[in-house]
Order: C-alpha cells, then structure tokens, then sequence
C-alpha cells in the first residue's frame, strides 16, 4: 500500500505558463491520472489553449472564483465547489476574464494521462 500527503503550496509552479500551475502527480505517486493545480489571475487563461484531446477526459473543480470555460456552444461559468466536465473530442478553453473581480484556485485531472492526446482547436468565425 502507498500513501501520500502533497502539500500543493510547496510544489513549484511549472515555468513559462499562462498562469500559475502546478504539476501534482509525480508528487502524488500518480501514474494512472494527470492532477495539477491552477491559479489564474483576472485575464489569465488555464493551460492549455482552445483544445480537445482524443482520449481524456478531464475535470475542472473550482476552489474559488469563477472559472469560464469556452465551447463551440457556449461559455459556462463555473463557481467555487462546482465541478465541469470534459468528455474526449469535446473541444474547451479555460479562462479568467480580464474583468473578473479575482483569481480563480482550480484543481484539473485528467485521466488516462497523456502526452500528444491535445490538439488545437480553432473555432470558426
């Protein structure tokens, strides 16, 4: 059996972002699901950019804030102690609007981890 207890304040936030972020799997000992903190201020998108990806699925729970999420059909704003949800092949975009009153704290996991799974995507005009 393995435990682990990650304190998310003391792992350093990954360089050269769009926000803060912070990488918490390999920390976790996780292997079967990609974890990472964000903190985005007013006008700060979530890594990564307008995206979908072939096979994960991901989960966004807000701390605090409110964390707008951009699709092909909307945009939803996502309050603290909500969870969103994005099934494989559903394009998104995770942001903090410039005009929003404060940072929005959120935990990301995406499962099965992946590296080549996210493609850009570009919305028509």
């Amino acid at each position: 059996m393995g435990y682990r207890v990650v304190d998310t304040d003391a792992v350093e936030p990954a360089p050269d972002r769009p926000c803060e972020q912070r990488a918490l799997s390999e920390e976790g000992g996780l292997t079967q699901m990609a974890v990472n903190r964000f903190v985005a201020e007013p006008g700060e998108q979530i890594p990564l950019a307008y995206h979908y990806h072939d096979d994960q699925e991901e989960a966004f729970y807000v701390l605090s804030g409110t964390l707008h999420v951009e699709t092909p059909d909307e945009t939803y704003e996502v309050g603290p102690n909500h969870l969103f949800t994005v099934e494989p092949g559903s394009p998104q975009r995770a942001f903090n609007p410039e005009d929003a009153d404060s940072a929005v704290d959120v935990v990301a996991v995406g499962a099965p981890p992946s590296e080549g799974d996210a493609h850009a995507y570009e919305p028509e005009q």
